[in-house]
């Protein structure tokens, strides 16, 4: 059989990360669950098995990557119907043998950050752009992941930063990230955006002989958009985007309703 890679998309809300873990729900046990009932794998290491990268609990994807030599042939929606409907495979490409995700042209992630509508501070927004670019290029991120990282060294091509009402969008895109380093990121953004912090703040931040401890924002507001590779096109199936679609929408569509309820309950407790 062909060496294939799957795009896998997911809402992270109720897994444990992607990584499979023995007790917890994830993303990954998942995927296993439904490749062995879809008999395209039953032994990771036979069929060659890797992934792009490991998510961490709460986060999304539209565009993770896995790859692996099929034991036999399965469609993509014939795998989709043993997963839940919030991970869904999207796209495939056959790919040479010695294909391995991780080694990617680059990964693009984007933060959705929704502004506190009871707190009157507002996020500047040319501060903001302003401060994204100190982060471009390579420089020494060790006090944006674990202080034992050994190669913190990693290049971003490209960081932008918009608005749209409550909503501020972060978008990120650099060929590989350390741990947290995104959501890290994004912290530091924000607060500058807040006035908590000014630009010779964040270059003490990029000074790797300098100790800082930052706290990541919630996984909640991040997706990991896309995972690309040069000269390799992947085709995206029409039907599982639509599923994935339509779970996704009246998951929206619940919660805002929540949201709406819980915002007259906020109005009534705040009157005098």
């Amino acid at each position: 059989m062909v060496k294939t890679a799957f795009k896998v998309a997911y809402m992270g809300t109720d897994f444990y990360g992607f990584q499979r873990q023995p007790k917890f729900p994830t993303v990954e046990g998942e995927l296993f669950r439904a490749f062995k009932k879809a008999r395209i794998m039953d032994d990771p290491i036979r069929s060659g098995y890797s992934i792009a990268g490991r998510t961490d609990r709460g986060v999304h994807s539209l565009g993770n990557v896995v790859s692996l030599k099929p034991d036999s042939e399965a469609t993509i929606n014939q795998i989709n119907y043993y997963l839940p409907s919030t991970i869904q495979i999207i796209a495939q490409a056959e790919v040479p043998d010695n294909f391995k995700p991780r080694y990617a042209d680059y990964r693009y992630y984007r933060y959705v950050y929704f502004k506190d509508p009871y707190n009157k501070t507002s996020l500047d927004l040319e501060r903001m752009q302003d401060a994204s670019k100190l982060f471009l290029g390579e420089h020494n991120f060790q006090n944006f992941t674990k202080r034992c990282e050994r190669t913190p060294i990693r290049f971003i091509q490209e960081m932008k930063v918009s608005q749209n009402k409550m909503i501020t969008v972060i978008d990120v895109v650099g060929q590989s990230f350390l741990w947290n380093m995104v959501r890290k990121m994004v912290q530091v953004i924000t607060m500058v955006g807040a006035g908590k912090m000014d630009e010779t703040d964040m270059e003490l931040l990029l000074n790797p002989d300098i100790y800082a401890s930052i706290t990541p924002v919630p996984p909640d507001g991040l997706i990991l958009m896309d995972v690309n590779y040069e000269d390799i096109d992947f085709t995206f199936d029409r039907y599982a985007k639509h599923n994935f679609f339509k779970t996704i929408k009246e998951e929206y569509i619940r919660r805002r309703t929540i949201a709406a309820a819980e915002e007259e309950i906020i109005k009534v407790l705040t009157l005098p």
